[in-house]
């Protein structure tokens, strides 16, 4: 299915400045489109929904389902994120959420609703397995801080080797026994609350000992993207989180990833 690199990528969340950012670097990259995988949640937070989906749809890569096209799809109350209920993230979610329905086509829903919630093949030899959240919930978070033991008995019930998941929007590569592995590309529509205004996505290529990951930082025009979002009056604790590289709530995040805001990430590359 796939016989070079594979670019991985999640949540645009309506961040059409750092989707387009992407599709340049993508092709910097050599890499097509058929070589690229997002791991959903292209509808979010910013000022461009339609205009995001049709970008990811015009450009032709692999998209998974997240919850936020599920609940679009199926006209829910709400994103489905799995915030908890009267939380901070709970409160911002209701204004993007209600301007995201009523900005998308009836053609976006429908393509939303055809989504696959998962993605399998071999790579390296090894058996991958691409979803949104956690195997069994869609919204599940999943971070580095995140139980190994919960991990492994997710890539157990999987069947897979490797898991590779988005939705809790700060990246990282973990290795487990038996060379599983558990990774997370981060998001291209929000920077990962490490004070930086970059977003990031990753490299996945075979090497002599199986399959790699190398994550990679993007700049874009988040100035411009905080712009479009203030002036369709959204969260602006959203929009100056463009600008700042800080979420404007914690509330998903476990004591280890709190700790860390603010601080630039440095990941290891390769894995």
């Amino acid at each position: 299915m796939f016989s070079g690199p594979i670019l991985l990528f999640g949540g645009p969340y309506s961040n059409l400045q750092a989707t387009e950012a992407l599709k340049v670097e993508a092709k910097r990259l050599g890499i097509p489109a058929d070589h690229c995988i997002c791991t959903g949640d292209v509808v979010a937070y910013g000022a461009d929904p339609q205009a995001t989906v049709d970008l990811i749809r015009d450009w032709g890569v692999h998209v998974i389902l997240g919850n936020c096209e599920q609940s679009l799809a199926n006209d829910a109350d709400d994103c489905g994120c799995g915030f908890e209920e009267g939380s901070a993230c709970e409160s911002l979610s209701e204004h993007w959420y209600q301007f995201a329905k009523s900005t998308l086509n009836k053609d976006s829903l429908d393509w939303m609703n055809g989504l696959p919630p998962m993605l399998r093949f071999t790579y390296a030899g090894q058996n991958v397995l691409v979803l949104h959240g956690g195997f069994d919930n869609i919204n599940q978070f999943v971070f580095a801080s995140t139980s190994k033991t919960f991990k492994r008995r997710q890539l157990g019930a999987a069947k897979a080797d490797i898991i590779i998941g988005g939705h809790s929007g700060i990246p990282f590569t973990q290795g487990l026994k038996d060379r599983k592995i558990w990774h997370n590309a981060g998001t291209i529509g929000l920077p990962a609350n490490d004070g930086t205004t970059d977003v990031w996505y990753s490299l996945l290529q075979k090497s002599d000992t199986g399959a790699t990951f190398s994550h990679h930082r993007l700049a874009y025009d988040f100035s411009k993207s905080a712009d479009r979002m203030r002036a369709k009056n959204l969260a602006e604790g959203y929009a100056q989180a463009m600008e700042k590289g800080l979420w404007p709530s914690l509330d998903i995040l476990p004591h280890q990833e709190r700790k860390q805001t603010g601080e630039a990430l440095i990941l290891p590359t390769p894995l």
